[in-house]
């Protein structure tokens, strides 16, 4: 189990990050999310032992992270830590031996990974000649080659295209299923949906809101109802409770305030001579999101 408890980071008298505390436990996904700022990199470079914490402890199965623990953590970072003038195998050898790998088994590994993300003929290629997506593709091979312990995945799908996307998404899922712990982090919300059961929202270093995505999005009373009928737009926006009513196409998005809006906005709807769907939706993390964040910066 990952553990962080009452984590706070000062930069002189910047303070990055204030009282953090939240646990990760084995074959968890757990999304760190925030705008740029927010203290999500600080916080992730304390949790690997790169930076010094001011107050507070992290524990990683019950023992301070230090540089003998190095072995059991993989990080792919939003930027590209590639050396251009090496070849894809020279790369990964050298990230896999510093992991306490051999050279042998370091490459085994590899030919695996570069079958199933669809590039072997890239092994002797050299890390500059290879496009946007497949340095990504490598560069995440060297976060897991030693399957750690530990995964941080910070923006790991920047630069891929779908079908690579999902190649991504498959290989996470095993890391999951073999107990990694992963931490998630992303500015694409249907990503954090599809993979973190719990969460953090840092805005300034501070957690706003955190816990089970389901419980987040239970607790925010919003709901969205998507509606096809000929509707009158102009009567729907006049039922107490109605935050808005907006069009795509054929088919309207009624956001109210809370459940009780719900049966109002259906009797006003069954009177329309024609009604094709009626559906009432909980809030995107989107949506959660930048109300949340906007809240805090308004405060």
């Amino acid at each position: 189990m990952l553990k962080l408890e009452h984590v706070t980071k000062y930069y002189e008298d910047f303070r990055a990050v204030n009282d953090l505390s939240f646990e990760i436990h084995e074959g968890e996904i757990f999304g760190l999310l925030g705008v740029n700022g927010a203290g999500k990199t600080t916080t992730f470079r304390m949790i690997m032992g790169l930076l010094d914490i001011t107050e507070g402890e992290i524990t990683l199965d019950g023992k301070k992270i230090d540089y003998g623990m190095s072995d059991k953590i993989g990080f792919l970072t939003e930027e590209r830590s590639l050396l251009p003038s090496k070849t894809v195998l020279e790369q990964v050898i050298y990230y896999g031996v510093l992991k306490g790998m051999k050279p042998k088994e370091i490459e085994e590994k590899l030919d695996k990974y570069l079958k199933e993300f669809g590039i072997e003929d890239y092994k002797n290629k050299k890390i500059k000649e290879l496009s946007k997506g497949n340095q990504q593709k490598i560069q995440f091979i060297t976060s897991i080659i030693h399957e750690p312990k530990l995964l941080i995945l910070d923006e790991p799908f920047s630069g891929l295209d779908p079908i690579n996307v999902e190649i991504f998404k498959k290989e996470i899922l095993r890391l999951k299923k073999n107990n990694t712990i992963i931490i998630f982090s992303s500015h694409m919300m249907d990503h954090i949906e599809y993979f973190c059961d719990s969460l953090v929202i840092l805005v300034k270093g501070e957690a706003i809101l955190q816990g089970k995505l389901t419980k987040i999005k239970e607790d925010y009373k919003r709901k969205n109802i998507k509606v096809i009928a000929d509707l009158d737009k102009e009567e729907i926006e006049k039922i107490d409770g109605v935050v808005s009513v907006d069009k795509n196409k054929e088919e309207y998005t009624i956001k109210v305030h809370d459940n009780d809006v719900v049966p109002l906005v259906f009797k006003k709807i069954s009177k329309c001579k024609r009604v094709e769907k009626f559906v009432v939706e909980a809030p995107t993390l989107n949506e959660i999101f930048i109300s949340k964040v906007g809240e805090s910066y308004e405060k």
